[in-house]
């Protein structure tokens, strides 16, 4: 990254708007991804995207550039892991076809429960909702998310056990675990 002394609002704006997510991102990529070989890399790569992205002009969303940067970097990374083999059959009638995986009712169900789960979390008080996702949808530690929204630590350990007592009693009211 060329960081020019001369430039120093823009390393003001580097440091303070997308640096400060650093570790947010390291940890946000190993839950999100688990299988990404060196999330390091990614972290590094995205934030040299992102000031490029500056340097070719402004950036209004410098936090959300830096984690759509990073997904996209990490999902490139996975589709060039995967290789497809393919081996010659030499007869079509003779191949034993078993499907695994969930079934279509399974789906139906998964994705029902998933409906389910968002309208509870959507349902939370947004200080609870904000915590809660930081939480278990991005795994921020309690502390990252104390620093990152200027709260105790232990607001946030509140915030959690409300968010999923709450999502708890919800998801019950329509007979799911």
């Amino acid at each position: 990254m060329d960081l020019h002394p001369e430039n120093s609002d823009s390393v003001r704006w580097f440091t303070d708007q997308v640096q400060v997510h650093q570790e947010a991102l390291r940890s946000w990529l190993r839950g999100r991804f688990p299988a990404v070989a060196d999330p390091d890399d990614i972290v590094q790569e995205s934030l040299a995207r992102v000031w490029r992205a500056r340097t070719a002009g402004a950036v209004q969303s410098p936090k959300a550039l830096l984690f759509t940067t990073a997904q996209n970097l990490a999902l490139d990374q996975l589709r060039r892991r995967q290789v497809a083999h393919i081996e010659p059959v030499a007869e079509m009638s003779e191949l034993f076809v078993y499907e695994e995986g969930p079934t279509p009712a399974d789906t139906t169900a998964n994705n029902q429960e998933l409906e389910f789960l968002t309208q509870a979390i959507q349902a939370l008080p947004d200080r609870c909702r904000q915590v809660l996702t930081l939480r278990k949808i991005y795994g921020l530690s309690q502390k990252e998310i104390a620093a990152e929204l200027g709260i105790a630590e232990h607001t946030v350990e509140a915030q959690v056990a409300n968010g999923m007592r709450r999502c708890t009693e919800f998801l019950a009211r329509f007979g799911l675990p």
